[in-house]
């Protein structure tokens, strides 16, 4: 084990890369993984935040033994181009599919366990209803599929109107207090000096985010895969209830709800985080141990389908 700030990590650690997204945009990301993994995980980070937010969890998927693929949204991180924009909804299912790819490339798996955070989640489900190719489970985690958290009616028509002569034009992120994602003053402090955390996005990004979320009710017609809901007690960002009942609601065969009563939003950022790394390494491992001895493994190269 090792220390990493205020957390115990595991030993693993990364190579840092880049993935060429559909339209030439280089984004940074970061790969974790043996010479021979058990299994491959595609990890998406929320709306402010990026890699380095979640490099304990990722660590640990890839101490038990996964192939961990981590890549910065265009404009997030350290992505500096077009800071906090996307052109469109398709356009970031796009290069969520790119990053599977590289994912699939790289670890030599097909089947691979799609992990989102926060907003990340909702551009998991998003890319799962435009894609389930290889999907074999959905890790959410205080996904943003019902916020609680927005911008206001008055800077919703701003963005509106903005989106007509000036897509790129910045709107401030409506969770700019950290208090938001823990109560730990350490993790406060760390969310307030991080100079990689994005506090604003664009017109076009946020009128991207907004059409994702009508087809998000499509996810009850897709196949069936394990999914587990991780959730926050002291939750302020997402509505848990909302959140739990579109789960259950899914009647999905393997379906499984955690709460973590006395935390917040970034459950990475609270307590003893390593309870939630078990358990999330536990869920991953179960759904692993389900797939077809002859699903595990591939060396062919796997090419995305255009989203829907």
């Amino acid at each position: 084990m090792r220390l990493r700030g205020m957390i115990v990590t595991a030993m693993a650690d990364y190579e840092e890369l880049t993935v060429t997204l559909p339209d030439g945009y280089k984004a940074y990301g970061r790969y974790w993984s043996d010479l021979s993994p058990r299994g491959a995980v595609l990890y998406q980070h929320g709306i402010q935040s990026h890699c380095d937010w979640y490099e304990s969890s990722a660590a640990w998927l890839a101490d038990a033994g996964y192939a961990v693929l981590q890549v910065d949204r265009r404009g997030c991180g350290r992505n500096p181009q077009e800071r906090g924009h996307a052109d469109s909804a398709d356009q970031l299912i796009a290069d969520a599919l790119v990053a599977r790819d590289e994912l699939q490339r790289r670890s030599g798996h097909s089947a691979y366990h799609a992990v989102g955070v926060s907003w990340g989640g909702k551009l998991v489900v998003r890319s799962y209803i435009a894609n389930p190719t290889g999907v074999r489970s959905l890790t959410l985690v205080t996904p943003g599929l019902f916020p609680l958290v927005g911008v206001s009616k008055s800077e919703m028509a701003e963005i509106g109107m903005a989106m007509i002569y000036e897509p790129q034009q910045r709107f401030d992120i409506p969770l700019d207090d950290a208090e938001y994602f823990t109560a730990d003053p350490r993790w406060q402090a760390f969310i307030n000096d991080d100079a990689l955390t994005l506090h604003q996005c664009s017109a076009g990004f946020y009128l991207a985010s907004r059409r994702m979320d009508k087809p998000i009710a499509k996810l009850g017609q897709c196949e069936p895969v394990a999914v587990h809901l991780f959730l926050a007690g002291e939750e302020r960002i997402i509505d848990n209830e909302k959140t739990a009942t579109f789960i259950d609601d899914l009647n999905w065969p393997d379906t499984k709800t955690t709460t973590y009563d006395s935390s917040r939003h970034s459950l990475e950022f609270e307590g003893d985080p390593t309870v939630y790394y078990r358990d999330l390494v536990a869920f991953v491992d179960r759904a692993q141990a389900a797939l077809p001895a002859d699903s595990r493994f591939t060396t062919s190269k796997t090419r995305s389908d255009p989203p829907s």
